[in-house]
């Protein structure tokens, strides 16, 4: 019995650190504004979800003011299939027709939102689903005719989310907008960073199925802890970036330069990567910053 009882005590002592641990992080993160954008595999593993949405209530919880932004290419592909309609690419972008478009508003305002939304509030009446469409909260317009109902962020009206914050509720916003002629489709990690741009956010948070950003994508070692504006916007330029990372690489960039302090990417697929990014020494990610720290 003291046998068990002295590893219960040890368990719950080491519970005990972690919180002290986080302490000074919870004091330097409460009233701060983060977006979050979720997509990638991170999304379709049920488990994973449950966990991510618990991390994202904790933050909630500590005084966070928690935006979360979302994709769902996967859902969105799933049910092209099941149309049997085409899926197509340019420069990491989809190639969104009218019936594309059709599609990604069922999945992504329909279905992804919902279940989101359906997941947080187990949690109590937290979060409230709405798409960019909603309260014009992206005006956009057509960003290359050859991508079809691709969009373009003009503008972001944050009244919507903001009521929504200051009602003490998480908005959670599905990647759509609207312009004269339309619903368009908007990149998730542009959305993510168009929003923290606009409501002066201090920290955006890309929840995707990757570690970070890797110097060599054959070398696991080669991942890059930190990055400061001046390289992220070489690296841009560099012409050396995967077609799938430039429109992420150029939203941080945009981000960055419009004073958000700090941009990190995450690999949504490890367990609790939010909290142990948020609250602990532990480097779990690629942090983009604005100059040497």
């Amino acid at each position: 019995m003291r046998k068990h009882a002295a590893q219960e005590r040890a368990k719950a002592l080491t519970k005990a650190e972690v919180l002290v641990e986080a302490l000074p992080w919870i004091h330097k993160h409460s009233g701060r504004t983060i977006v979050v954008k979720y997509g990638g595999a991170a999304m379709e593993d049920e488990e994973l979800m449950r966990q991510v949405v618990g991390d994202l209530e904790l933050l909630k919880l500590v005084g966070m003011r928690v935006v979360l932004v979302h994709g769902g290419g996967k859902a969105i592909n799933s049910l092209l299939g099941d149309l049997q309609l085409p899926v197509a690419f340019k420069n990491g972008l989809r190639v969104t027709d009218d019936a594309t478009m059709e599609v990604v508003q069922m999945a992504l305002i329909g279905k992804v939102n919902q279940q989101l939304v359906w997941e947080l509030n187990r949690y109590g009446n937290v979060a409230i689903g709405v798409s960019g469409a909603d309260g014009k909260t992206f005006v956009a317009r057509q960003a290359d005719p050859e991508l079809g109902r691709v969009g373009e962020v003009e503008s972001v009206n944050t009244h919507l989310i903001e009521a929504i914050l200051n009602d003490g509720y998480m908005p959670v916003v599905a990647s759509v907008g609207s312009g004269e002629d339309g619903f368009y489709n908007i990149n998730a990690d542009v959305a993510a960073s168009k929003v923290a741009q606009a409501l002066g956010a201090h920290t955006i948070v890309y929840l995707t199925d990757v570690d970070g950003l890797y110097g060599d994508r054959s070398d696991e070692n080669s991942l890059v802890a930190t990055m400061t504006k001046a390289e992220a916007h070489e690296l841009l330029d560099s012409g050396t970036l995967e077609s799938g990372m430039i429109p992420k690489m150029r939203s941080i960039v945009e981000a960055l330069d419009s004073g958000v302090s700090d941009v990190r990417i995450l690999n949504g697929t490890f367990p609790h990567a939010l909290l142990l990014e948020i609250f602990t020494n532990e480097d779990v990610g690629t942090m983009f910053v604005q100059g040497e720290e």
